[in-house]
């Protein structure tokens, strides 16, 4: 197996994860994302198959879109001179897993590729945060991969913003 970045060129093979909106962002959104400097995708590789894929853009977390206890517990992590209204991301904007390889763990082993991958590479701008709006059924995937809420209800009744801190690596 090996993750590939989606290019213009790259000639996209069928995916399905059971999720309409997961697999027409691939399918149909993904390389305009790219094109347009929004998002990059990366997909995951065996044989020739899609096996899974994320997609990557910038973010922020901040103090607006967390509860006070949220946000003063975010501040100890920094020393005071360093407390700012925002802290810079990385958020997961699309994870999935093809339907055929789900239950084998691959979601989790490529979560921990994402963020070694970030954490072990100098990227071209900084960032303390991995974010992701998570679907809710995805919660207990993304607790499970260390991630924590942002606020423990929102408003959106689709989705959950959580946070994984990289200095935990």
């Amino acid at each position: 197996m090996e993750i590939v970045r989606l290019t213009a060129d790259y000639e996209l093979k069928p995916f399905d994860c059971g999720d309409a909106d997961l697999n027409g962002f691939l399918l149909n959104d993904a390389k305009n994302y790219a094109e347009k400097k929004l998002a990059f995708t990366f997909i995951l590789e065996d044989e020739g198959r899609i096996v899974a894929y994320y997609s990557l853009l910038n973010d922020k977390i901040s103090k607006r879109d967390t509860s006070n206890a949220a946000w003063r517990r975010m501040k100890k992590l920094f020393p005071h001179q360093k407390h700012f209204n925002s802290y810079p991301a990385i958020k997961i904007g699309r994870f999935a897993v093809a339907k055929e390889y789900e239950g084998q763990g691959i979601g989790r082993k490529l979560m921990d590729v994402i963020k070694m991958r970030l954490f072990a590479y100098e990227v071209s701008s900084a960032f303390r945060f991995l974010t992701v709006d998570a679907y809710l059924s995805a919660v207990p995937f993304y607790e499970r991969n260390d991630f924590k809420m942002v606020l423990s209800d929102d408003d959106d009744e689709h989705t959950r913003m959580m946070y994984f801190d990289i200095v935990h690596l």
